[in-house]
């Protein structure tokens, strides 16, 4: 097979290949390389491919038997791997610990082939660092990926890997979907087990999962990493029947809730809005019933949570630095995040009160206020991807920490809500900007029901399909001067 090849299949095609006996996973793993070596100068995407690629081990015989993935260098690990989180801080340091998603992955047939570039710490929506420079879009290389699966999106979109490993906290796996024009899912808090040492991290607003091309990838991978396991703190209702089966199932008629307004301080640019009109307008020509809804919450509010989160993890961070032996000063983090260490271990032991009620009071009226829906219509952004820098960096010095978080959320705050809800939420690459770049709507289903939202998003992708929309810095391709 020639990498041009390669890049025109999902994960899906490519295991049955390996099934078929027509790929070997080493195969695949040395087109991953080529890819990889093709374009990642151009991206920064990749900021290790492993030099044992082509042996890595996995199952023969599962879902993903033999496909290529990439693990984003925060969150769950590889135990014996580098683990840098994009920081100095954490420079060269290998963690002992498995986590269940990646023996999952290996049970699944993947065989992480790398680790991908994320802001320090995943604390911004732009994948810059000290540490590993700019990751750039493959659609065009001064606009970012967005982040903190920035690297993971960018890698996916330009076919280095047709699925990878990201996380979302606050819109992390959906914005860099949306800006690089993937498939992105954020699941239902506890569908995706963080252990065996992150259960529920951050109460429960990050999850891990991955970023991809199609719906049934979307669909296999939650097949493989979904489930309870020991030391969960809670079981979430479990489906019915294996995800891959709700591709062949009937939507029925949905109530659709849709939002056409801005749900933070930016107004959603006319081609976003545009693509809202439209997707909702197919949605109501496919039987279902269409409401307009309105902000169900403080824009305000969202960022104190955010604020109070990152004071919590000041403590753990001194624990993490004392742990390998290094010093938190502005040698080791980003100016930004010095900040907000100094402004988290100076807060009183009261925002954690603080922060859980605020947590528990917007789940509340969010929930309230979208119960009537079956699914909601949303931007994933309020604009497509914007250029490289400016006070979203973590290395802004100049900026406040209240100025980088209001500036952080603002064109992605119909993200973050759901973070703090536990629903699932996508993001669907479905429309495209006059200057060609993607366009990402988000649909969010009830909590604990991905089935509905697969189906739905099923219907989008054979009614709008978007696999022939490709970047111009592609594996296999004429490389273009973006």
């Amino acid at each position: 097979m020639k990498i041009s090849e390669y890049v025109e299949f999902d994960a899906t095609g490519l295991a049955s290949l390996v099934r078929a006996g027509d790929m070997t996973p080493a195969e695949l793993a040395c087109l991953a390389r080529e890819g990889h070596d093709q374009v990642n100068p151009r991206i920064n995407a990749v900021i290790e491919f492993y030099e044992d690629a082509e042996t890595v081990g996995g199952a023969d015989d599962g879902l993903f038997a033999g496909v290529p993935f990439l693990r984003k260098d925060i969150g769950a690990t590889e135990a014996g791997r580098l683990q840098e989180q994009g920081s100095r801080l954490f420079k060269g340091y290998r963690p002992s610990i498995e986590s269940y998603f990646f023996r999952r992955a290996r049970q699944a047939g993947l065989r992480t082939v790398g680790r991908t570039a994320t802001p320090e710490f995943a604390m911004s929506g732009v994948t810059e660092t000290i540490l590993n420079g700019i990751t750039c879009n493959p659609w065009d290389l001064n606009r970012s990926t967005g982040g903190s699966s920035g690297g993971a999106a960018a890698a996916v979109a330009a076919g280095i890997t047709p699925i990878a490993h990201g996380s979302d906290g606050g819109g992390s796996i959906r914005q860099p979907a949306a800006w690089c024009g993937v498939v992105g899912l954020n699941p239902s808090r506890g569908r995706i087990s963080g252990g065996p040492h992150q259960q529920d991290s951050s109460f429960g607003l990050s999850r891990e999962f991955v970023v991809c091309r199609t719906v049934r990838d979307m669909a296999a991978a939650l097949d493989v990493f979904s489930g309870p396991h020991p030391g969960d703190p809670f079981i979430i209702v479990q489906p019915y029947r294996p995800y891959l089966d709700e591709l062949s199932q009937s939507t029925g008629h949905l109530r659709v809730g849709v939002a056409r307004t801005k749900w933070g301080p930016v107004n959603l640019d006319p081609e976003v809005l545009q693509a809202i009109e439209s997707t909702a307008s197919l949605l109501e020509e496919m039987g279902h019933s269409v409401t307009d809804i309105e902000p169900p919450f403080n824009f305000d509010e969202l960022t104190n949570i955010m604020l109070g989160l990152s004071d919590l993890g000041a403590c753990s961070l001194d624990s993490a630095a004392r742990a390998i032996g290094r010093t938190i000063c502005a040698d080791t983090l980003e100016p930004i995040n010095l900040k907000l260490y100094e402004r988290g271990r100076n807060r009183p032991l009261s925002v954690y009160a603080e922060t859980h009620e605020a947590i528990r009071r917007m789940r509340h009226d969010v929930g309230e206020a979208v119960d009537a829906f079956d699914i909601i219509l949303t931007a994933s952004m309020a604009t497509a991807a914007r250029r490289h820098g400016g006070v979203y960096t973590l290395t802004n010095a100049a900026t406040s920490v209240e100025e980088f978080m209001e500036a952080d959320y603002r064109e992605g705050s119909q993200l973050a809500v759901f973070n703090v809800t536990g629903q699932p939420s996508m993001s669907l690459p479905l429309a495209q900007s006059a200057s060609g770049l993607p366009i990402g709507l988000q649909i969010v289903g009830r909590f604990g029901n991905e089935s509905t939202l697969l189906r739905v998003a099923r219907d989008l992708e054979e009614a709008r399909p978007w696999g022939a929309r490709r970047p111009g810095i592609l594996a296999g391709k004429h490389l273009t001067a973006t």
